[in-house]
């Protein structure tokens, strides 16, 4: 059973995204993220070689240096009585870990089938959601997913694990790619543009199949324009890619300038001051949108840049 869950404790964490992402189901991801994250603090205390041997190991250092940088910013600038902040701290070190441990123990499950079950799940919260709310293309589809812009992160992400798989699709995966490229749009979400794009790119370079592919997705685009719907095509066409985007950067950015050095704290992550937001926006601009951002918002510049570039390194 330690063994099992050493194993696939990060796939179950990974899969719990998908609970915490549906307002039905939010308590009970809770509950599992709750007890996935006891469990593997009680196992880790009861295998202390296996903490030297694989958190310690060199293909995890990166997790180690930000956990250590976490820790510093903790006692510099919270404590115990900081709960917020403590719960941040122990979450991520226990999450970075968990990843660690399941890679360790299972490399070749993760190498070779996890992706295809990433994509299955995905998948299947579709077709659920389908089911229940199949008014695809009436406004900004979200399923039974709280958020249109999250639907679209699972869906983007099964299309491009589908996409970029080297093995050849069956018609079965080749419904899947569709359908999954059909509901990305329906969200509206223009980063949604953006992530397929880059599959192509990725999948096939600057070629004369990507030319040809480029010329169907103008054809689709022009075609979409001349529609009354709300998909990403529309949305990008009427607000371009940024529109209110730009309102969340410079708040993010004025944030920042109030705490430019250290930042806000480990329980600020992607945190907008409420009190830089005029009345008229409150409740639409909730977040600083950017990861770079809400790091520099959260650590400060000077934590921030460590931060940054561990994770480019």
């Amino acid at each position: 059973m330690i063994r099992w869950f050493f194993k696939y404790g990060a796939v179950l964490f990974l899969l719990n995204t998908i609970f915490l992402s549906i307002k039905e189901t939010v308590i009970i991801g809770e509950v599992i993220f709750l007890g996935i994250m006891s469990v593997f603090s009680v196992l880790l205390l009861i295998n202390p070689i296996q903490i030297k041997n694989i958190i310690f190991h060199k293909a995890f250092r990166f997790f180690l240096i930000l956990n250590i940088l976490n820790v510093l910013y903790w006692v510099l600038f919270h404590g115990f009585s900081d709960l917020e902040a403590s719960k941040y701290l122990i979450a991520r070190g226990l999450q970075f870990s968990l990843i660690s441990f399941s890679v360790y123990h299972n490399y070749e499950y993760f190498k070779s089938k996890f992706m295809e079950h990433i994509v299955y799940s995905i998948a299947i919260l579709v077709f659920i959601g389908f089911l229940i709310n199949p008014s695809i293309f009436f406004g900004r589809y979200s399923g039974i997913v709280w958020n249109p812009n999250m639907l679209a992160s699972f869906s983007c992400i099964g299309f491009s694990a589908l996409f970029l798989g080297v093995k050849k699709k069956t018609k079965f995966e080749l419904l899947l790619l569709w359908l999954f490229l059909i509901i990305s749009l329906a969200t509206g979400s223009r980063g949604v543009l953006v992530g397929v794009s880059l599959a192509f790119i990725f999948k096939y370079g600057l070629s004369i199949r990507n030319m040809l592919y480029a010329l169907l997705a103008f054809s689709i685009y022009f075609l979409l324009l001349n529609v009354n719907l709300d998909t990403s095509v529309n949305r990008f066409a009427s607000q371009g890619i940024l529109n209110d985007r730009l309102l969340q950067l410079q708040y993010a950015y004025e944030t920042i300038l109030q705490k430019p050095f250290f930042g806000s704290g480990l329980d600020k992550y992607a945190y907008i001051n409420p009190e830089l937001i005029p009345y008229y926006l409150s409740g639409h601009i909730i977040s600083a949108h950017n990861s770079f951002l809400a790091i520099f918002v959260q650590y400060g510049f000077i934590f921030g840049f460590f931060i940054i570039g561990i994770i480019f390194y």
